[in-house]
């Protein structure tokens, strides 16, 4: 274990100096800078990696079953999301929000929680179920997380260009279309995995027997939020919002997943220990 935890506060200290390195460059650009910080992201990704391999040969399966894991899981998803959007031009803020909000929740993983922590007891009837639900909701919660990046983007330059207030780095900045189109897709790809994670979740509940869990403050609110998401689609395809609006959809969606998270502890069908 004390070899896993010098992998992990590796990888942390180099993500801190790939978000430094981005960080310049969006202040003043600094191709170097960027692409150490992009060559830093790399190494971050195949130390997370490591780490993953070693717990799998440790434990004998694939560590996804706590809440650590699934923010760690998280964290990687972004780290990897983030180097593909290397790849794409105009993309440096993109990468610069979503390495904050990876950084920080590798951060918070590292200060409150440990890969021992909240080992799961029960469910040994729905691992494979359960484990499929984790998967998609972490996926689905990537592709939701970029999806409100380039929303909040989209609001920012949009405040921006009305009031006729930009410099170099504004001009940096991808389109408004652009944006809105990265989001609208983003959002795309991120609920049906969100649909789907509530669909494998149910059948555990009913396959463990538990379907008192159906009325779980969490299940009903993960609903909402599916049910924000589903809106914000069909409003899209109408074409009868702004471009304004439908932002403000896509975080107002992702307000409710960071609200579904904080609810674990209240939550019987995501008592992680097993209660």
């Amino acid at each position: 274990m004390q070899l896993l935890n010098g992998i992990y506060d590796a990888a942390l200290v180099l993500y801190a100096l790939s978000l430094l390195f981005y960080f310049s460059d969006c202040l003043r650009r600094n191709p170097g800078g960027k692409r150490l910080g992009s060559g830093l992201l790399v190494v971050v990704g195949l130390l997370m990696i490591a780490g993953i391999t070693i717990r799998f040969l440790e434990e004998g399966g694939l560590p996804i079953f706590t809440p650590y894991d699934f923010l760690f899981w998280f964290s990687l998803s972004i780290v990897l999301t983030s180097l593909a959007l290397a790849f794409t031009r105009g993309a440096e803020f993109a990468i610069l929000l979503l390495s904050v909000a990876g950084y920080s929740v590798f951060l918070l993983n590292r200060v409150w929680l440990t890969a021992e922590d909240h080992t799961l007891q029960s469910w040994s009837a729905v691992h494979g179920w359960l484990a499929t639900h984790i998967i998609l909701a972490n996926l689905s919660v990537a592709s939701l997380t970029l999806g409100t990046v380039f929303a909040i983007m989209y609001l920012f330059l949009h405040t921006r260009l009305k009031s006729k207030r930009w410099n170099d780095r504004i001009r940096r900045f991808p389109s408004l279309e652009i944006m809105d189109r990265y989001s609208y897709y983003s959002v795309l790809a991120g609920t049906p995995l969100l649909a789907l994670s509530l669909v494998v979740a149910g059948i555990s509940i009913v396959v463990e027997g538990r379907l008192p869990l159906f009325q779980d403050l969490k299940v009903l609110t993960t609903l909402v939020g599916l049910g924000v998401y589903l809106s914000y689609l069909i409003l899209k395809r109408s074409g009868r919002r702004s471009g304004v609006s439908m932002a403000r959809w896509v975080i107002s969606g992702y307000a409710f997943i960071i609200l579904n998270f904080l609810l674990n502890s209240w939550s019987d069908f995501h008592r992680w220990d097993g209660g």
